[in-house]
């Protein structure tokens, strides 16, 4: 029963601040404004302009402790379950995307969460 709340918090934490660290960089990268082209002198203003504002450092914090998470994860759990489970930062990056980004989700982005969502009970079961 121990490791399966472990599990489960170690799943939450993976989601949860992946999908954080993506809403604050999208946040940062709206601000500064759409990348046109890949030229270093296009792009290396683009990045100086990023990394000044906090939400991207934020991001970037998020993403860096989703990743240590993932990784400590993997050591002492199952590949086959840990990574479709955490297939739920695509639910909660949908949400995010809607009610924190303000973005119009299409109904059938939505379908595809309850899809994902089918699939991470089914996984739960096993």
């Amino acid at each position: 029963m121990e490791i399966k709340l472990r599990l489960v918090v170690f799943i939450g934490i993976v989601v949860l601040t992946g999908t954080a660290g993506d809403i604050c960089v999208t946040r940062a990268m709206k601000r500064i404004g759409e990348v046109t082209s890949f030229r270093p002198s296009v792009v290396l203003p683009m990045l100086f302009r990023a990394f000044r504002h906090a939400t991207m450092w934020l991001g970037i914090a998020l993403m860096a402790v989703a990743f240590f998470s993932l990784l400590a994860l993997l050591s002492w759990a199952d590949a086959s379950l840990v990574v479709p489970a955490t297939a739920l930062s695509y639910v909660t990056g949908a949400f995010g995307a809607k009610f924190i980004l303000g973005e119009k989700v299409a109904p059938v982005r939505w379908a595809g969460v309850i899809l994902v969502c089918m699939g991470v009970v089914l996984l739960s079961l096993s």
